[in-house]
């Protein structure tokens, strides 16, 4: 059982920054963890990923050179953030993170292989 918490969420302007953070239970090597958003009557999409081992990262087009996705990793768990800077009102949704939990890292990690979630973390942004 892999166990993930979100948190970081908030209420900002347009153009202002948030740094979201979710904890998770200590991951395999190379599993793939990632951010999803989900706005009230839309699908839970993708925003950005990252390995466990760091190799490389993915970011969804509407999100590429805005937000920013890095990892730690010590001896009893992983902290994925999320960077976000130069909000718009279009990224208001409820953020989640997820993983397989799997040792294979593969990038975009889609929702349907997303094995584990955390509760989410809201965040809205004003214009």
């Amino acid at each position: 059982q892999v166990l993930l918490a979100e948190s970081g969420g908030g209420s900002v302007k347009a153009g202002g920054s948030l740094r979201l953070s979710c904890t998770s239970s200590l991951l395999p090597y190379a599993a793939p963890l990632g951010w999803f958003r989900q706005a009230p009557g839309k699908e839970r999409e993708w925003v950005a990923g990252i390995c466990t081992d760091v190799q490389g990262t993915h970011y969804a087009e509407s999100v590429k050179g805005r937000f920013t996705i890095s990892q730690d990793q010590d001896m009893t768990k992983n902290t994925l953030y999320l960077q976000m800077s130069s909000l718009k009102p279009e990224d208001t949704a409820m953020y989640y993170c997820g993983t397989s939990a799997e040792g294979r890292c593969f990038l975009p990690l889609t929702a349907r292989l997303v094995h584990y979630w955390g509760q989410g973390t809201q965040v809205t942004v004003s214009s």
